[in-house]
């Protein structure tokens, strides 16, 4: 893989795509981003790119939170990161990162009046968790940063701080993945994941009032519990001692795909093993990944056009 940057306008050699150190992103987090899949299928050898334009739409408006102009429209994104893949010479897992940021070499805490710019880059991408194994999780001692204190809608870098810091407490505690608990002490987000549970029967996720960033894989798995399995998500508020007791847990996120949580606080979920309604969707949702789902195919963009 040669891997390239959409930087100042054009395609360059990632190399080639370089801030200086008085950029105001990079001193004071003034930066929104985003995450996308393009998930390699080898039989067709295709790249699928997983809901590329809300992908988008979403960084138009976290941009919009952060106050950064956006110059380019959401269709010519998906065009320039098409572009992007096959100038990059793709052919495994990517993930897409676009960012938007304060681009003006400025010292002040602002972010009026100050220039904005945008650059993309793809960059080869496996597992962010064991699928296969599940995670195991703890609660952090972060809490949730709350929507009264920062745009939590928005994707903000300067945002991620707060998962960085309940990331690295959770890996170092001996878990795979943190939970972050709001001010209230309600189930908010993993560090990079919105998180489901199953709880007497009923598919249970966390509202966006409790400070959660509404994910667009959460989206989609609400959508296929409903529409292919016949199960609706209640969205509500999760202690942390129902979680402990759920029969069921995952957690969502482009990165996260569907990872099945085995464990959280050294509770074991269930029987301990991965359940099936998790089970089934996650293989619901792993398929459509590859283009293995027809019905689903407008989920999807292919890169190469085979």
């Amino acid at each position: 893989m040669k891997s390239h940057a959409y930087f100042n306008k054009k395609i360059v050699p990632l190399e080639e795509a370089k801030v200086s150190v008085m950029t105001h992103a990079l001193n004071y987090g003034t930066a929104c981003f985003e995450g996308i899949r393009g998930n390699w299928n080898a039989e067709k050898e295709e790249i699928y790119i997983f809901r590329m334009a809300e992908h988008y739409e979403r960084l138009e408006r976290s941009s919009k939170l952060m106050r950064i102009e956006m110059t380019h429209t959401v269709e010519e994104l998906c065009n320039i990161t098409i572009e992007l893949i096959k100038k990059s010479d793709c052919y495994e897992d990517v993930y897409i990162r676009p960012l938007t940021y304060k681009s003006g070499l400025v010292i002040g805490v602002r972010v009026h009046n100050i220039d904005d710019d945008l650059c993309i880059y793809v960059a080869p991408f496996g597992p962010y968790l064991d699928l296969e194994l599940g995670a195991k999780c703890c609660t952090s001692k972060w809490r949730r940063v709350s929507d009264t204190m920062m745009p939590i809608q928005a994707k903000a870098c300067g945002l991620y701080i707060n998962s960085a810091l309940a990331k690295t407490y959770a890996c170092e505690s001996g878990f795979d993945e943190a939970i972050l608990l709001t001010s209230n002490g309600y189930v908010s987000d993993g560090s990079g994941e919105n998180i489901f549970a199953v709880i007497n029967g009923q598919l249970v996720t966390p509202p966006p009032s409790d400070d959660i960033l509404i994910g667009i894989t959460r989206d989609s798995v609400i959508t296929l519990a409903r529409e292919e399995l016949g199960i609706e998500t209640v969205e509500r508020s999760i202690t942390r001692s129902e979680l402990y007791c759920a029969d069921e847990s995952f957690l969502t996120g482009t990165a996260a795909h569907l990872t099945p949580v085995v464990e959280v606080d050294h509770n074991k979920l269930g029987d301990g093993r991965i359940g099936k309604i998790t089970r089934q969707l996650q293989k619901l949702y792993m398929d459509i990944e590859l283009g293995k789902n027809p019905k689903y195919l407008h989920w999807l963009t292919p890169v190469y056009g085979k």
